[in-house]
């Protein structure tokens, strides 16, 4: 961190809160590195967030932060009306952030982490009639559960939460924000992740594809798709404990301190 990013308060984040927060600040630290790795950033202007357990507030990053500066000590702490209950460097939250994250927290309180991006091909998949075409594996893991919201300028009006939330329904873990880019939800701030990946991946795949023409892009029938979507969602999955310890072992390699 830089001479000019220390934090105002002399007491250690750590020290300050419960260690059930302190696990969320890492894991949520560890998927903005991991973003900035797999490139999902957009400059300091998208935003991930998760719910700190047992209450409405929710983590999110400090407005101004490239993503690899992000670590679990210096995300800011809002409450559900917006309001800043903790920012160690005093950079306060980008607004957008608060309405789009804030819908999702209100309207579906089973979603404990939520994340956004502006990724190129998420956005001209956004500006697709068509939107997420069932075409590749990737697409299997969210396909079938995208929801879309149309783009209504950028996410300031409150007003608009209420729209959100309409579209974005009561089982969907995956959002395609027309003209705009990405959501991706999770009981975890791992399960999150892995729909981001997948969701960005088939995106990128989809451009790829459709690269050669829409008349040779090959769509999977109903039946495949149904059973790859079932195989995807069955219960004992091995990825969903193995995949976020070997993501964490890679930023511990790179030396990346995202616990600090």
């Amino acid at each position: 961190m830089s001479a000019v990013l220390k934090p105002k308060n002399s007491k250690p984040v750590r020290e300050r809160v419960s260690r059930e927060e302190w696990q969320v600040r890492v894991d949520l630290a560890a998927a903005y590195q991991l973003a900035a790795i797999f490139k999902w950033t957009d400059l300091i202007y998208t935003h991930f967030s998760a719910r700190v357990p047992g209450s409405e507030d929710f983590l999110i990053n400090p407005y101004g932060l490239m993503f690899e500066e992000i670590t679990a000590s210096n995300l800011v702490r809002i409450d559900e009306h917006g309001k800043v209950i903790d920012d160690p460097l005093e950079l306060g939250y980008n607004e957008a952030g608060f309405v789009i994250h804030g819908c999702v927290h209100a309207a579906r309180p089973e979603i404990n982490c939520v994340i956004h991006t502006h990724t190129r091909a998420g956005v001209a998949v956004s500006a697709m009639r068509c939107g997420l075409l069932p075409i590749s594996q990737h697409a299997m893991r969210v396909q079938q559960q995208v929801t879309y919201h149309d783009y209504e300028g950028i996410a300031l009006d409150m007003d608009e939460r209420t729209r959100m939330a309409k579209d974005l329904g009561t089982k969907s873990k995956a959002m395609i924000l027309r003209n705009h880019g990405l959501l991706a939800l999770g009981e975890t701030v791992r399960e999150a992740f892995e729909m981001m990946y997948y969701l960005d991946c088939a995106c990128q795949i989809q451009i790829d594809a459709m690269s050669g023409g829409l008349e040779n892009v090959v769509q999977m029938s109903k039946s495949a798709v149904a059973t790859a979507t079932e195989q995807f969602e069955r219960p004992d999955r091995p990825s969903t404990h193995k995949d976020w310890p070997a993501l964490l072992r890679l930023l511990e390699r790179r030396g990346i301190d995202y616990r600090g």
